[in-house]
């Protein structure tokens, strides 16, 4: 299984693929994290037809076979213990997962449509880059969490 990070924002500062880098680098070949980096869609007057060229772009990165995960403030908050279990699941399911971040506008309707379930990484709102370097965390510390690893303290 490979867990595909694809989010909009194409010009990331430094320290935020550093630290994606890092955490990547952790996982297993056998679970390997990427990130596919969608370029924002272009300003228009219409807010909506902006946030759709975005959604069109991210959906063009997924296949009909990955499972697709909304990283969205109306999703479910889940702890780490949690997201250990839904990895546990998304492995026995087969086939790819695709988490999916949307860009300071949020995602688009048919990427939460598209979307198997949706997973909220807090009741604040972050910034969009700084959600890949936490999520790319939180899924290594799941990771460990499945594997008995100390990294996450029980």
């Amino acid at each position: 299984m490979k867990l595909k990070i694809i989010a909009v924002g194409n010009k990331s500062p430094g320290w935020v693929q550093q630290g994606f880098d890092e955490f990547a680098r952790r996982m297993p070949p056998e679970m390997a994290l990427s990130l596919s980096e969608i370029a924002p869609g272009k300003h228009h007057k219409d807010a909506a037809k902006f946030k759709a060229e975005e959604g069109s772009r991210m959906l063009k990165q997924i296949r009909e076979s990955d499972w697709v995960v909304s990283l969205d403030e109306s999703g479910r908050q889940v702890t780490s213990k949690e997201l250990a279990n839904k990895m546990t699941q998304w492995r026995e399911k087969g086939g790819d997962v695709a988490l999916m971040i949307g860009g300071s506008d949020g995602l688009h309707d048919s990427i939460r449509q598209r979307a198997n379930e949706s997973i909220a990484l807090s009741h604040l709102t972050l910034p969009h880059y700084l959600v890949r370097v936490v999520l790319a965390e939180s899924l290594y510390r799941a990771y460990t969490i499945t594997q008995n690893h100390p990294y996450h303290r029980q």
